[in-house]
């Protein structure tokens, strides 16, 4: 049986506040086996480590730590947010099958490219996560727009 992508975005939420309190920005992720295992989770480390590529889904691919790349093709990542290209683009290239996202208002990433390619999108609209994400913003408007180029 299938994971709950409800439970599995509650997942990536609970990141994406570790992340905000933590002084980052609040983009949560968990890569999640077709079986239920948890293989990794993260959250955004831009700031707590000065990275310029430890995006949600980076930060949870990184702690997954070495899979062999059957293991990817059989999973979903979870993530607060619309990924963007370099986050879309790990998960193409690592053949992660299914992408659950928690909003796209607040930021529409690489959807289209990830379908384009055969991977399964799945929007579940979460105000929870659009609220998180808008809070941040508000708070800190120089500090996002420097991530995504504005």
């Amino acid at each position: 049986m299938p994971f709950d992508d409800a439970k599995g975005l509650q997942i990536a939420l609970e990141e994406a506040k570790k992340g905000y309190e933590e002084g980052g920005v609040p983009i949560g992720g968990v890569l999640i086996s077709e079986d239920g295992t948890i293989l990794g989770r993260g959250h955004n480390m831009r700031f707590q480590k000065d990275s310029a590529i430890l995006h949600g889904e980076m930060a949870t691919l990184e702690n997954a730590g070495r899979l062999k790349g059957s293991v990817y093709k059989n999973c979903t990542m979870y993530t607060t947010l619309s990924p963007c290209n370099m986050c879309s683009g790990a998960c193409i290239m690592y053949g992660i099958k299914r992408v659950v996202l928690g909003e796209n208002e607040n930021f529409q990433g690489a959807e289209e490219l990830l379908k384009s390619v055969g991977v399964e999108v799945v929007n579940l609209d979460n105000q929870e996560c659009k609220d998180l994400m808008k809070k941040f913003i508000e708070e800190r408007p120089k500090d996002w727009y420097e991530d995504i180029g504005e």
